[in-house]
């Protein structure tokens, strides 16, 4: 029985330590989302299904008392995507409204911020005109440094399958911080 106990009490406390984690890492991720407020320009490049490219630009900035960072995606000066970051508990989370006129929501499933990777999958949708209509169903974004972002969409149209890799850096760079 004691042996019971011991192994049920090592399972809760691993799994609150887990959970702590994955908050910690969270909090993390949408920290370093935070820090992208501002203007940013960059390309976009279709790989798979889809060919096309050119020049992007983007726009971050925070919302709802700090709780949401808002990411415009402009080609020509004319919106084509937002996506919207937000922690929910432990997870951090995020609605994309496509230029395709849907809505996934999508969760991060990987954060390793020793690297500047998130990667997030597929939740739910809203709006979607048919089950094989074309959809957001993952993101990575990419931090390689304070001034730079890159960000790479999959997206499924009924059996196939596209990329859209973006990548951005800050209109204007970060200064950077005095030594103390």
């Amino acid at each position: 029985m004691n042996r019971l106990l011991v192994v049920a009490a090592i399972s809760y406390l691993s799994a609150v330590c887990q959970a702590a984690d994955s908050a910690n890492s969270a909090i993390a991720a949408f920290s370093r989302l935070q820090g992208l407020a501002g203007e940013w320009e960059g390309s976009f490049q279709w790989s798979g299904a889809r060919g096309a490219g050119g020049k992007m630009n983007a726009a971050y900035y925070a919302t709802g008392n700090d709780s949401a960072m808002v990411e415009n995606l402009t080609v020509d000066g004319k919106p084509v995507m937002t996506s919207v970051y937000h922690l929910d508990g432990a997870d951090l989370r995020l609605t994309h409204f496509c230029a395709a006129q849907n809505q996934p929501r999508l969760k991060a499933d990987r954060i390793d911020m020793a690297r500047g990777v998130v990667n997030f999958s597929f939740v739910d949708i809203t709006n979607l005109r048919a089950p094989d209509a074309g959809h957001v169903a993952a993101l990575e974004i990419r931090f390689p440094d304070p001034n730079h972002i890159v960000l790479t969409f999959l997206f499924e149209s009924g059996s196939q399958h596209s990329s859209e890799r973006i990548e951005l850096q800050r209109s204007r760079p970060l200064a950077p911080k005095p030594a103390q």
